[in-house]
């Protein structure tokens, strides 16, 4: 009867990934339904932009609301184990703690400075992937004891994981097909925040965007915002990643507007600061958020990327070193993908969404 009941929520919430759910909705969902099909303590669910794997919305329950600067700065600072990050990109993207660290959970910094102080034990991880992008993350926590998470639960996460991340890519989908986009008005806004990521200075226009968000707040920050700057903050000059374009992130505000986030350091008498800038998503940062929600593949993205600059099939021979007959042949794998038979229905179909 137990086996019979976990199933049929198991099943349950694999149809709910396909009813075409809001974000809200589907999270709502997953939370409610999960402690039918696993014994957790706690639960963290989050979206991602696939292009950074920063959060662009999360509830994490109770006890580890409370500590999510410390995981985040775990996530971003410190060496450890089974970071969403490299779950997203390696072989394997469902693994708990208990099994990448052979038992020994102290090897963890993560559970040895906030975890344990939680009462916290094993924790299973799952980076949410369809076809080539990550789309969220899943965390769950069991209590601090011997027994953690068996073979039999990373293998109900791992059967739920790609319909998770189909059901937040679907929203994606849906929100930037029926959404504002590009044709958003508003002004760019500014936050400065210290090292410590308190905040210093904020323009009256990054007010007003921020008072558009939704979702848990950190140190009076919404969390994408204090994601991307925690980031960079714990990105160190000297690092390769420091040699990249500042990071950034691509959110829905709760009225239906995309904004991108833009991290970058300041320096001045104040010492080493960081700037936030809040902007209206540009077409072409939309364009490709919905060129990965479409579940593309490198090569067909690369073409069809230029596609939306204006260039001919002979400068994309000329630029991507591949044959004529190859673009043709990516283009009409994009076309039939996105419902068109023309370039100009194409970039129409991405850089100009429909009003709602």
């Amino acid at each position: 009867m137990a086996a019979a009941l976990r199933e049929r929520h198991v099943e349950r919430l694999i149809d709910s990934c396909y009813a075409d759910l809001e974000k809200p909705a589907l999270t709502t969902e997953v939370l409610r339904r999960l402690p039918g099909i696993l014994p957790v303590e706690a639960a963290f669910f989050a979206s991602v932009d696939p292009a950074t794997l920063l959060f662009t919305s999360a509830v994490a329950q109770d006890p580890l609301a409370g500590a999510t600067p410390l995981f985040l700065d775990n996530e971003f600072a410190r060496a450890d184990v089974n970071k969403f990050a490299a779950l997203a990109r390696g072989p394997e993207p469902v693994m708990s703690l208990d099994r990448v660290t052979r038992g020994e959970r102290s090897a963890s910094a993560r559970y040895r400075e906030i975890m344990a102080g939680l009462g916290l034990g094993d924790e299973l991880r799952a980076a949410l992937v369809v076809g080539h992008e990550c789309w969220g993350v899943l965390c769950l926590h069991r209590a601090d004891a011997e027994a953690g998470f068996s073979a039999a639960d990373l293998d109900v996460v791992r059967r739920l994981a790609p319909h998770l991340a189909e059901g937040l890519r679907r929203d994606v989908v849906h929100q930037a097909l029926t959404g504002d986009g590009a044709a958003t008005a508003g002004r760019p806004g500014v936050i400065v925040l210290d090292q410590g990521l308190s905040l210093v200075s904020i323009s009256p226009d990054a007010e007003q965007w921020l008072a558009r968000l939704e979702g848990p707040e950190i140190q009076g920050l919404p969390m994408p915002i204090y994601s991307v700057a925690a980031q960079l903050a714990r990105t160190p000059d000297a690092s390769p990643q420091a040699a990249h374009q500042p990071g950034s992130v691509r959110l829905r505000t709760a009225d239906g507007q995309w904004l991108s986030l833009h991290a970058t350091r300041l320096r001045g008498r104040a010492g080493e600061q960081i700037g936030v800038v809040v902007e209206p998503a540009p077409a072409a940062e939309l364009g490709s958020l919905l060129l990965a929600a479409h579940g593309l593949t490198p090569a067909q993205s690369r073409v069809t990327a230029l596609v939306l600059q204006g260039c001919s099939t002979r400068e994309i021979v000329a630029r991507l070193h591949v044959s004529g007959y190859t673009v043709q042949e990516h283009l009409t794998a994009v076309f039939a993908r996105f419902g068109v038979s023309s370039r100009r229905e194409l970039i129409a179909a991405v850089l100009a969404p429909k009003g709602r």
